[in-house]
């Protein structure tokens, strides 16, 4: 499990990572958090042990996403998100190389359905682009995808294990969907095939932050058990 610290303030952040104490390991920082001064606390958290996915979503010539991710690379992450467009993707994947750094591919965001992206001017369904985009982060040599569990079961079938599967647009049952569109529970989305399931307002908004994730870890881990090997 992927915690999202989705929080307005460094301080925020400190004090619920210091009540969640060791029940988590791996933390999502993403604009909310970098654009209140999150970056220098993601490298802290990296250099006390924790592995940090820093949720960037870049999307930019290629040039300056292969200088990005190179100073990124350097920092001490763990996971980066791109989105999955071809050229940047493989400007990714350049300013990567040599590193410890994976880059994950956002294929289509799961606030998103259907009308939506008949708004944006796509023709394809969701499931259509999502399918399109991992054929091409595949050709591409992604080390992984971000997707939402509903697609995780087609994808996992096509790439097999060659591929990291990360699923945000989880939540336990009987949690607010909030503004996620294609949502699943994390032990529905492990048996999806998911290898990392970030969850943030189920924990994040809970009243006993800790016991809620403790919760989540166990049905992941339960869910794992009942996967084949």
């Amino acid at each position: 499990m992927i915690c999202g610290l989705d929080v307005d303030s460094v301080a925020k952040a400190e004090a619920l990572v210091t009540r969640l104490g060791d029940s988590v390991t791996f933390y999502k920082i993403g604009y909310q958090l970098v654009f209140n001064g999150g970056l220098p606390f993601a490298q802290d958290l990296a250099r006390s042990g924790k592995k940090i996915f820093l949720d960037m979503k870049l999307h930019d010539i290629g040039n300056t996403v292969t200088k990005a991710v190179e100073a990124i690379a350097g920092m001490g992450m763990t996971f980066l998100t791109v989105h999955a467009f071809p050229q940047t993707m493989r400007a990714a994947v350049e300013g990567a190389r040599g590193s410890d750094l994976k880059i994950l591919a956002v294929t289509v965001m799961t606030s998103y359905d259907d009308a939506d992206l008949a708004e944006a001017g796509y023709r394809q369904s969701v499931s259509e682009l999502v399918a399109q985009r991992v054929a091409q982060a595949m050709s591409i040599g992604v080390p992984g995808l971000i997707l939402s569990p509903e697609e995780a079961v087609s994808t996992r079938n096509k790439v097999g294990d060659s591929m990291l599967l990360v699923t945000p647009g989880v939540r336990p049952a009987g949690s607010d969907s909030g503004d996620q569109k294609r949502v699943m529970t994390p032990g529905d989305a492990i048996r999806a095939g998911a290898d990392h399931l970030v969850v943030a307002r189920p924990i994040v908004a809970a009243p006993d932050p800790k016991a809620a994730a403790e919760a989540i870890q166990a049905e992941i881990a339960a869910a794992a058990e009942s996967v084949p090997v």
